[in-house]
């Protein structure tokens, strides 16, 4: 998934009801507001208990190895297996493309919640879409809901509010992918680490594509830069079955920072 900065401000496009709250202002000092409002605003579309609501991260890219693509098919059948619905980046090729394809055609278009920059919408598209090269969203009986935003910064807030107004269970899974899905990781497990947020971050270490990054978390506590106590805070999966049982079973790291955020 691509990652970068601020895009020229547009209105948040959708194919349905867009989320209360989706166009809140940036910024730390108000993100525990705009998170912790998202779980009564969304909680309050339905009169259903919430679903289990999974945020993955992933690349627009297939990979060299077919294996990252049959994870991504695998998490999505583990997905409707459990009634998981999908949150993602809103790309229609490489992971993110598959998954939610997949998901899509096991449980239906409402399984699915495609969140994506204005920008990128014409960059991450394929060949079994119906956009149109003026970037229209792509199709929803193909990827589900498609919300269009303004920028990467929005992206990742309504993706964070999707998943803190699931029920238990819901948390965030990366699959392989690029600078994207790294730093998009890594802002969800700071989150956990300050408090912001007690949602479980996963790793789905596919053909050991993410051992570079546990192998650093180990050397960063021996080196006194993580803590001890929040080395957990990133669980590792080699199944989408574990990935999801994971989440299911995740306890928050001991070592993470009671911190009050929103009251500045």
């Amino acid at each position: 998934m691509a990652s970068g900065g601020a895009s020229p401000a547009i209105s948040v496009r959708s194919q349905t009801p867009d989320i209360p709250g989706s166009t809140t202002p940036h910024g730390l000092s108000k993100l525990n507001n705009v998170l912790s409002n998202s779980t009564n605003a969304l909680a309050s579309q339905t009169s259903r208990s919430p679903k289990i609501k999974i945020c993955v991260f992933c690349g627009a890219s297939p990979g060299t190895s077919p294996a990252h693509m049959e994870a991504a098919r695998s998490l999505a059948h583990v997905f409707a297996a459990h009634n998981v619905s999908l949150v993602y980046g809103g790309g229609t090729v490489g992971l993110m493309g598959e998954i939610a394809r997949t998901l899509v055609s096991l449980s239906g278009p409402d399984s699915v919640h495609g969140i994506i920059p204005a920008p990128l919408v014409k960059y991450e598209r394929g060949p079994d879409s119906d956009i149109a090269l003026d970037g229209a969203i792509p199709e929803y009986k193909t990827y589900g809901k498609t919300t269009v935003v303004k920028d990467m910064h929005t992206r990742k807030q309504m993706m964070a509010q999707e998943v803190l107004a699931g029920a238990s269970g819901s948390g965030f899974v990366a699959l392989s992918g690029g600078y994207g899905t790294l730093e998009e990781l890594m802002e969800v497990v700071t989150w956990n680490q300050l408090g912001i947020h007690n949602r479980g971050v996963v790793v789905y270490n596919v053909e050991g594509y993410w051992d570079g990054l546990l192998s650093w978390v180990k050397g960063s506590v021996e080196a006194g830069f993580v803590g001890k106590g929040n080395q957990e805070i990133i669980q590792e999966a080699r199944s989408a079955e574990g990935a999801v049982r994971a989440l299911s079973e995740y306890r928050v790291a001991p070592g993470r920072f009671k911190l009050e955020w929103g009251n500045e």
